[in-house]
């Protein structure tokens, strides 16, 4: 092939990966909705199943070890099964079971429901950076995953938006209809829409290299398992405040359910634009830092959930919601985009999977002791002090990671060609 050609076969790629990561980022908020549509609906959820509401994080605690166990194994599924087979499988799966969910009168059966939910949409992380590296290199990749990182706080907005509405006119059961059928639907879609990166049969040179690479040398990666624990504290505050917000604010100070879901999806839009934009920015004007930026904002989102802990009023909820959101999501481009450069190419996508599991065991824990921490002193500042201790405990870890900028910029053509494809 010329050069002539294949710099046309290039630009003509150019806007089919728009559409991948489109994709993509469709994928991962309809598992986001999935996720966060238990904050609204849990005071109800447990007043239908007479779940008293200290025992109620036992139902996000059951979706997130579903959810680790799968984002752990997720990017070894994906480089054997393909990112397209990986995104449909679980949005079909997650979907199918936030179905069933929906029509449980057992809180046992919606206990191991949430489990099964959670192994089904934790696979969809690594394949959707998977696929999204497949056709974007290396240098071209913070704005792409600030877009695909949006989908976690714009799930969690549309959630609080839509499932407070839907319990008042039809009950809480047919948010999880509703969500779980259109999860479906997309993933026999996306089945028909995707397809692999433009350098396949180079990828699956990386193979043999990768199999070498395997959890147990990630493991003895320093300054990868410091960025595994930062991000535990910082999942920690974050998903802890999805889960518990609705249900501490209506508890705590009697705001009715749908202000408390206004202050939910306000606090996760305001992460719509600033995900892209920190991203942006750290690229384009901070050289590609990383670890200083979660660091400072990190910090700030501590400091945002004492405060919010110390309100009362709706409008002061209000008020402080889009300040929260910014913080409490502004760090997780860049630990996404941090994870590659700490690791050899062959192994980024297992990495990723490997990070996102450890971090998303601070979603596993959390729910579980606010949920005892307001149970036992009936405090609504107790519980936002034991969340904001994740992001402070996140920054503390974060400035012993040493970040290699210069290695990146040197190691980037070998980076380019493993990222460039998708198997």
């Amino acid at each position: 092939m010329s050069t002539t050609t294949a710099r046309t076969g290039a630009r003509a790629r150019r806007p089919y990966r728009w559409l991948v990561l489109l994709a993509c980022w469709a994928s991962f908020t309809l598992t986001s909705i999935d996720r966060s549509t238990w904050g609204p609906a849990s005071v109800f959820v447990g007043e239908g199943l007479a779940v008293p509401i200290a025992s109620l994080g036992a139902f996000a605690t059951a979706y997130y070890i579903g959810y680790v166990v799968s984002n752990a194994l997720g990017g070894i599924g994906t480089d054997r099964f393909g990112g397209r087979a990986m995104l449909s499988i679980s949005l079909l799966g997650a979907g199918g079971f936030m179905t069933l969910f929906g029509s449980t009168t057992s809180a046992a059966v919606g206990i191991a429901v949430q489990a099964v939910v959670g192994l089904f949409a934790g696979a969809d992380y690594s394949a959707g950076v998977r696929l999204i590296a497949s056709w974007f290199k290396p240098s071209e990749l913070g704005l792409p995953m600030g877009i695909f990182t949006t989908a976690t706080s714009l799930g969690t907005a549309i959630a609080n938006a839509v499932v407070p509405a839907l319990i008042a006119r039809h009950g809480w059961e047919a948010s999880y209809h509703l969500f779980g059928v259109i999860s479906m639907v997309l993933a026999v879609v996306l089945f028909f829409v995707l397809k692999p990166g433009p350098l396949l049969d180079e990828a699956r040179g990386t193979r043999a290299a990768a199999r070498k690479s395997g959890f147990g040398a990630m493991a003895r990666n320093r300054n990868l398992v410091l960025t595994c624990l930062a991000g535990f504290g910082a999942f920690w505050g974050l998903y802890g405040f999805v889960v518990w917000a609705n249900a501490l604010m209506i508890k705590g100070y009697q705001v009715s359910p749908a202000t408390a879901g206004f202050v939910v999806a306000i606090f996760a839009v305001s992460a719509v634009v600033v995900k892209p934009v920190v991203g942006f920015v750290a690229d384009r004007y901070l050289g590609g830092a990383r670890r200083m930026p979660i660091v400072v904002i990190l910090g700030l989102f501590a400091l945002a959930l004492v405060a919010f802990g110390n309100l009362s009023s709706p409008t002061a909820f209000l008020w402080l919601a889009p300040v929260l959101g910014a913080a409490a999501y502004g760090w997780s481009p860049l630990i996404v985009a941090l994870v590659p450069r700490l690791v050899p190419a062959a192994v980024t996508g297992a990495a990723s999977g490997f990070a996102n599991a450890t971090w998303q065991l601070g979603s596993v824990v959390v729910p579980v002791v606010v949920g005892a921490v307001f149970s036992a002193t009936g405090s609504f500042n107790a519980a936002f002090l034991t969340l904001a201790a994740g992001p402070v405990l996140g920054l503390l870890i974060m400035l012993a990671v040493r970040e290699d900028r210069s290695a990146l910029r040197s190691a980037a053509p070998e980076h380019a060609a493993v990222q460039g494809q998708e198997s």
